[in-house]
């Protein structure tokens, strides 16, 4: 789904030209959950946004879905991103935010796309708040809102930043729980920013660790494989193995600050 290699993206120019990262290369195939972690100002951020179109990088190549992308313009509208704030549009109701995929590329009939939209209401544990406002939704509703507009826009690669960043620890393990349930149903291939470990580790196949915070070096990727069962439950928190893998995860992220 994708293909990365050695991308690099600076701000400025001239003198005051600052590297995020470069060099940074990644794969992630069809299907996978594929979690990126790091440190604030490593460049995550930055990443999707050259991913999805919003940014052209300095350097390097980019393939999606098997099509090479030589411009960010191409790329525009081709993969489904929720950035971190759920940016919910508050004189919408959850029905009408819903439907902004369905009314930038209106590919069906407007009924059609309203009914999928109740569907997945009630799929994503939503039903009865269509016509509620973004202001009268708990937190973790709002973020359910924002992930199932995400997926309405019907790509098959979704890039998740940070979506459950600001919640309270109740709600975050609430959602995980739920987004592994939901990731599991509609086979989708997901690339998840996250400060968390315990919560990329939960999640995902692969993790890339980006350290680093700029400069003049910039920011690199080095890939962990979460060697975890499938299928996922929170009770895995308490067991060695994920201890074990936690720790590994820990260790390599301080290691590569130090170096």
């Amino acid at each position: 789904m994708i293909n990365i290699s050695n991308l690099s993206y600076a701000f400025g120019s001239g003198p005051s030209r600052t590297s995020v990262f470069s060099g940074l290369s990644m794969q992630v195939r069809r299907g996978e959950f594929v979690s990126v972690v790091g440190g604030s100002g490593c460049g995550k951020s930055t990443l999707f946004k050259i991913i999805v179109g919003l940014l052209e990088p300095g350097s390097g190549s980019l393939t999606l879905n098997g099509t090479a992308s030589a411009t960010a313009a191409e790329r525009l509208g081709t993969v489904a991103y929720m950035p971190q704030q759920d940016l919910l549009l508050p004189w919408r109701t959850v029905l009408g935010n819903c439907l902004l995929p369905w009314e930038l590329k209106r590919s069906r009939p407007w009924a059609a796309a309203v009914d999928e939209i109740r569907t997945m209401l009630h799929r994503f544990g939503l039903a009865g708040t269509e016509e509620a406002y973004p202001q009268e939704l708990s937190g973790g509703m709002r973020q359910r809102v924002a992930v199932l507009r995400t997926v309405a826009a019907g790509n098959e690669l979704l890039l998740l930043d940070e979506p459950f960043g600001a919640l309270d620890a109740i709600t975050k393990r609430s959602l995980q729980r739920w987004l592994l349930e939901l990731w599991t149903e509609l086979d989708k291939t997901v690339l998840f920013i996250t400060h968390d470990l315990e919560e990329a580790l939960l999640l995902s196949d692969r993790i890339y660790l980006m350290t680093g915070s700029g400069g003049q070096g910039g920011s690199s990727m080095q890939e962990f494989t979460a060697n975890l069962p499938r299928p996922r439950h929170q009770s895995l928190n308490y067991e060695p193995q994920f201890a074990a893998l936690r720790q590994e995860l820990e260790l390599m992220l301080y290691e590569n600050r130090l170096s």
